[in-house]
């Protein structure tokens, strides 16, 4: 059996929280490898989603790691798709938490992270939390 662990490197962008407004998560350096997953895990909703009270999860890249601007070419993910607002996960109906999402990045840029949208009001909170998933090295194992 091939080993998984050592060809991955598994880094936060969105820690995990109880969260109830919007969150930027840290940008994750790609440096070195060929792929990425983005990985959102929510526990069970914290209020009564609908069309008005939602979570919107967005996509965003950059060259520096300071000005990041939303991933919205589905030329540059796999595995979903993003809208014009880099949006690839919307959470807006009870039931559908808890869960876990991905997607695959395969832009050029050197630096992902993953914002959370919140829209209404969220009294209580929902957990959230965002990873990307960096693999395929380019020099031998992580």
């Amino acid at each position: 059996m091939r080993d998984l662990a050592n060809n991955i490197a598994p880094v936060q962008s969105l820690a995990p929280a109880v969260r109830t407004a919007d969150a930027n998560g840290d940008g994750v350096d790609l440096q070195g490898f060929e792929s990425a997953t983005i990985v959102v895990d929510t526990g069970a909703e914290g209020v009564t989603l609908s069309s008005s009270v939602k979570i919107d999860f967005k996509l965003e890249d950059s060259d520096d790691n300071s000005t990041f601007a939303a991933v919205t070419s589905n030329n540059l993910v796999v595995g979903g798709t993003v809208d014009s607002s880099g949006i690839f996960l919307t959470l807006d109906a009870d039931g559908e938490t808890p869960q876990i999402s991905e997607i695959g990045y395969v832009g050029g840029k050197r630096y992902v992270r993953v914002v959370a949208d919140f829209t209404g009001t969220h009294s209580t909170g929902t957990a959230v939390a965002a990873a990307v998933i960096k693999g395929h090295p380019r020099h031998g194992a992580v």
